[in-house]
């Protein structure tokens, strides 16, 4: 268990945490009600592309917990309860890289 995270389920998609689970539900109902557009879970960006190492292509990238439309605003939002050091250098990266700054949503 990741972080003393409980993975719960909800629409049959198994979340990391609860705090996870219950901002997906808030999201879906947003999204029901059409204040936002286009939800989308676990997006997946490359941050960075390198060489290849022992075999294997070396890349890095950032999985949104969640990114949504937003008055035509593309928002990525990640659940946070504790900000690792790799998650703070991939938030920086997302900035470089694409000009996103994620939100944050407390945990």
């Amino acid at each position: 268990m990741k972080y003393h995270n409980r993975k719960t389920t909800v629409d049959g998609i198994i979340f990391d945490s609860k705090a996870e689970a219950e901002r997906y539900t808030e999201l879906k109902r947003l999204e029901t009600i059409g204040v936002i557009k286009g939800l989308e879970l676990q997006k997946s960006y490359r941050l960075c592309k390198g060489r290849w190492e022992n075999g294997k292509p070396f890349s890095i990238s950032y999985r949104a917990d969640f990114v949504y439309n937003l008055d035509g605003d593309i928002i990525v939002e990640d659940v946070k309860g504790f900000r690792t050091k790799e998650y703070q250098l991939k938030k920086k990266l997302m900035r470089a890289v694409y000009g996103i700054e994620i939100t944050e949503v407390k945990a």
